[in-house]
């Protein structure tokens, strides 16, 4: 039997990743579509791999604004899936059928999943069902993704209506002055076109799309015929043709709705109304979400995840790994320097990082029930309010928090952005917020440095959204960057409980990622490491103050002295953090020779301590979470921004503004709490760049004229 294609298409936030989900399980694919870096989901059907899924982008219509709309449209009418599930939020109808009208008119079979059902019932309003499909022309079934009600029998129904590979009728949902001029463009366009696809080419001639028009062969008489036509409609509605169109649809929309759903109280409040009230409020929207965000990192880095991090150093990896491994070894009779290797380089550095996996998976799991209940959502909604005023668009604030788990995926969502200028400043400052890959750098500052205080490891992400604030406002009063923003638009869902299998499979995503790069550039790394801090440059054996890594580091080591850690191996560290972030905290576990200190947790961060102020240890953070990312980062800035010339500028503007901001917070943070530290050239320094930039923030924007 030949592979049965089912697209899932629906409004943003309407449920459609959960459907996807429930329907495919861990049996899924991500990649990106061809020629553009949207993503790109799709999987087999649980039980059926024959039936395969694909999880289109989320889009409020057909029409060609974004690239998201622009994919959709052409998996659509190109690839032409045996059918589509359109997924609709059932508590917003009327901005959801909107997309749902343009699907019918496609010419695939359509079924639609009516999500979140549970929650209209709870709200005590009905939506008749019966009259709803009849009047949309295709099957409808109530869901509710989040439990798994009603998702296999919708793709059940989408199964049977591929088989039976009937296109569906035309939707006649517009006035008949539009019905009768529709039909008189899809006479002189027959045979131009499938007799499936006649509906939906008719409408985009009709609202002037040129790519459509473009696609079909048709002489110049026709096209002054179809001229006629839509000029004399524009005539007597005095509107363009696409507003034509729009206010045919909601108008079809209003009056479906009149007819099929009945609201137990219209002007009730509902419960997530009431909720947004508090948490979207002007004045106590930003201390909540400081205080939801403190309790994330409270229980990741200093609590729960701190539990599962020192079990796994102090005992896994501290004492059961390493002793299993040189029994192993000894058992063979490896050679010394293979033993050393293994020990000392691979076991010493991934131990390191894979040690603060219980501390991701907690922060993973927290980040994913603020996804999962609808709370993040609102935080883009209150962050454009703020980024607005500092010249970015909330827009932005969707890549900074898919950026939470890898930079990677942030930097890709900035291409729903689009605005040149904003699209670019997005890429720039996306990386500032701390990934996945520099939680264990966090987790090791914190807890070397600061083990009592919870504010530490929330200070980095706050300090991350300061750097995007402070860019934001210094690169607007640019002609580079500057102009007013784009504007923002978006859904707020409903909140509703999180399902703890979505919880579990977002964690476990994000987890196998981090993984799966300790198993491959961070083992490499490790090697590397372990061979450059063992050898000189002649190839000896030699004591590591004497090794290829001791001397690169010590010509680099003076550039970071007025940070606070002048010190060869940090500055290595720092170096390899640039393959990946989570390498410093492995390279650092090699330098230090940390299988010597298994038995005792503490001695590595007592090293450490010794090497550094806690002023240094905390500049060492600042720098490492805002200066430029990993290298695949780095590939993905430059796919994004276009050219090599903006890459390089963004990769120097990111690693300048970190020193900059690591030497102010050293300097003067030493000054003030350190006894005995001493102001010098560095500290003159620091107060210029930090004059500069407050100049900067506060001067009229060179793109204004007067």
């Amino acid at each position: 039997m030949s592979n049965i294609r089912i697209a899932l298409a629906g409004n943003p936030n309407c449920g459609k990743t959960t459907l996807f989900n429930k329907l495919t399980g861990a049996r899924q694919r991500v990649a990106n579509w061809p020629g553009v870096t949207v993503e790109k989901k799709e999987g087999s059907l649980i039980g059926q791999n024959e039936v395969l899924i694909q999880d289109l982008p989320g889009i409020y219509s057909l029409s060609p604004y974004s690239m998201e709309e622009i994919v959709t449209r052409d998996y659509l009418l190109k690839e032409k899936p045996e059918a589509i599930i359109n997924i609709i939020d059932a508590t917003n109808l009327e901005r959801n059928l909107y997309l749902s009208t343009q699907l019918r008119e496609a010419g695939i079979p359509v079924v639609i999943a009516l999500n979140m059902i549970d929650l209209v019932q709870k709200n005590g309003d009905n939506i008749d069902i019966s009259k709803l499909s009849k009047k949309l022309g295709c099957p409808i079934i109530k869901t509710s993704a989040i439990r798994g009600e009603g998702c296999q029998e919708v793709a059940e129904v989408a199964i049977s209506l591929a088989k039976n590979k009937k296109a569906p009728e035309p939707l006649p949902c517009f006035s008949p002055l539009v019905e009768e001029a529709l039909k008189n463009i899809g006479t002189i366009i027959k045979g131009r076109c499938e007799d499936s696809q006649l509906r939906w080419i008719s409408v985009k001639i009709f609202e002037r799309d040129e790519k459509v028009l473009d696609s079909i062969k048709i002489s110049v008489t026709e096209k002054a015929n179809i001229d006629a036509i839509l000029n004399e409609l524009e005539n007597k509605f005095d509107n363009d043709t696409e507003s034509i169109i729009a206010n045919d649809r909601y108008n079809y929309i209003s009056e479906i709705i009149k007819e099929c759903v009945t609201r137990k109280n219209p002007n009730a409040l509902t419960i997530s109304d009431k909720i947004d009230r508090v948490v979207t409020n002007r004045w106590l929207a930003l201390p909540i979400f400081a205080l939801v965000m403190w309790g994330v990192y409270y229980l990741s880095i200093q609590t729960i995840g701190t539990i599962g991090t020192d079990w796994v150093n102090d005992v896994l990896f501290g004492e059961w790994v390493p002793g299993w491994i040189e029994a192993l070894l000894v058992k063979l009779n490896t050679a010394a320097w293979l033993q050393s290797l293994i020990l000392d380089g691979i076991v010493a550095g991934i131990g390191a990082i894979l040690g603060f996996l219980p501390q991701m998976a907690v922060l993973f799991i927290c980040l994913a029930l603020l996804e999962d209940c609808g709370y993040m959502a609102r935080i883009a909604f209150v962050m454009d309010r703020i980024f607005r005023k500092f010249g970015l668009s909330g827009k932005s604030f969707i890549p900074l928090l898919v950026a939470n788990g890898c930079g990677i995926p942030g930097i890709l969502a900035a291409r729903t952005i689009e605005n040149p200028k904003d699209h670019k400043m997005t890429i720039l400052v996306t990386t500032f917020i701390p990934c996945s890959a520099k939680l264990p750098i966090i987790a090791l500052i914190a807890g070397a440095f600061f083990p009592e205080s919870s504010w530490v490891a929330p200070s980095a992400y706050f300090i991350g959204i300061a750097a995007v604030i402070i860019s934001g406002i210094m690169l607007k009063k640019t002609k580079l960057f500057g102009g007013e923003p784009a504007p923002f638009v978006m859904e707020l869902p409903a909140y509703h409980r999180p399902l703890i299998g979505s919880i579990s499979l977002k964690t476990w995503e994000r987890l196998f990622a981090f993984i799966k790069r300790a198993g491959t550039i961070i083992f490499a790394s490790c090697v590397l490491i372990w061979f450059m801090s063992s050898y000189s440059w002649s190839l000896q054996s030699v004591d590591m103050s004497e090794s290829i890594l001791a001397s690169i580091g010590n010509i680099a080591a003076p550039l970071f002295a007025p940070l606070g850690w002048g010190d060869w191996k940090t500055t290595v560290a720092t170096v390899t953090g640039l393959l990946a972030k989570e390498n410093l905290v492995g390279t650092l576990g090699i330098l230090y020779g940390m299988e010597e200190v298994a038995e005792d947790g503490n001695e590595y961060w007592e090293q450490l301590r010794l090497s550094l102020t806690f002023m240094g240890g905390y500049s060492l953070l600042i720098f490492n979470l805002l200066c430029a990312p990993c290298f695949a980062a780095i590939g993905s800035i430059h796919r994004e921004a276009g050219s090599a010339k903006w890459t390089l500028g963004i990769v120097a503007y990111q690693t300048i503004l970190a020193y900059i901001f690591a030497l102010i917070i050293y300097q003067f943070g030493s000054l003030i709490w350190i006894e005995g530290f001493k102001p010098g050239l560095g500290t003159i320094i620091a107060g210029i760049f930090l004059l500069g930039i407050l100049f900067q923030l506060f001067r009229k924007p060179a793109w204004k004229t007067n």
